[in-house]
């Protein structure tokens, strides 16, 4: 059992209370916004797709109420394996929100890098953005939703997009470690856009759910163990939260919930495990074969369209 106890906060957004609510769930924390402050948001589209990518909505409220009393917001992402972050930033309309709101964006891969020396784990290094060290508070943005690769995403998986190297896909045979490290490194404040979640296929391919809440806390482990039992998922097998709740010893007992209950909202589906799914899950426990294979970028959109071919056919013949 965890020996501090940790808060997670959920609230209720209903009609357009949401900057209210943001400022409600901040306050609840403890967390005033001082100097130069990162927003983290989860943008893993070229365009806003809900339950999938941060609300732009959202991003312009918390820079809206961080401007109040911080010196500078910056709201920052990395290249994505197959896309630019600076067009993400313009098509899913969070880099308008972020400047009407005050702040700009940044993107990552741009960045000075830092090496980072590890010890004691088989990632023994990592290159970070320098400005990732300049700042005063880390405020992590990520949804709720299902992922294909570690079935939950959520505030701790959000961290793998401060890598700013665009093949940070390399480091998938090792993702516990770097999850942990990044967590470790960063501790970030997070406010988890929970308005519309994902379930089933995520990051991208999954339904919509409106779920209209919003949770935040000191601790993204904390956070996600909460966001877990709202959707009936059990964190413990979820790989990377199991990993680091044991270097952490923090767990359900260590966790204290203000506003709403963590109660059972709805069981949601799982991620659907396809044969391109499988084979991909196979690629990432060989550290040697994932580079071999993500390394060539022509083979990898070629792939990309028998993968859409395969599951269109399979649509068609099971539907």
């Amino acid at each position: 059992m965890g020996t501090l106890t940790k808060k997670v906060v959920i609230s209720k957004v209903e009609g357009t209370d949401l900057a209210e609510k943001l400022e409600e769930v901040l306050k609840k924390i403890g967390f005033k916004a001082k100097g130069k402050v990162f927003v983290k948001p989860n943008m893993c589209m070229l365009k806003y797709v809900p339950g999938a990518v941060t609300s732009p909505k959202v991003i312009y409220h918390l820079v809206q109420l961080f401007r109040n009393s911080a010196e500078e917001v910056i709201v920052v992402e990395s290249d994505g394996y197959n896309y630019s972050c600076d067009l993400a930033f313009e098509k899913t309309g969070i880099k308008e929100a972020a400047e009407k709101a005050g702040g700009r964006t940044l993107n990552l891969s741009r960045d000075r890098l830092v090496q980072v020396n590890i010890e004691g784990f088989r990632v023994k290094k990592l290159f970070l953005p320098k400005t990732l060290f300049e700042v005063n508070s880390i405020v992590n943005v990520p949804v709720m939703k299902m992922h294909e690769f570690t079935t939950y995403s959520g505030a701790i998986k959000n961290l793998f997009g401060l890598i700013p190297d665009s093949k940070r896909i390399f480091l998938h045979p090792h993702i516990n470690e770097v999850l942990f490290i990044l967590y470790k490194l960063t501790k970030p404040i997070t406010v988890m856009d929970s308005l519309t979640a994902m379930e089933g296929s995520g990051p991208t391919r999954g339904s919509c759910v409106q779920m209209n809440l919003i949770l935040a806390s000191e601790c993204a482990l904390a956070l996600d163990i909460i966001a877990t039992e709202i959707i009936g998922i059990n964190w413990r097998e979820i790989s990377h939260l199991n990993y680091i709740a044991q270097k952490t010893l923090i767990d359900r007992q260590s966790i204290r919930v203000i506003g709403l209950d963590a109660k059972y909202y709805r069981k949601f589906i799982l991620p659907t495990i396809d044969l391109p799914v499988k084979i991909q899950h196979k690629i990432y426990k060989h550290a040697s074969l994932t580079k071999v294979v993500f390394s060539q970028p022509e083979l990898i959109k070629v792939l990309q369209k028998v993968v859409l071919c395969y599951r269109r056919v399979r649509k068609r013949i099971f539907s």
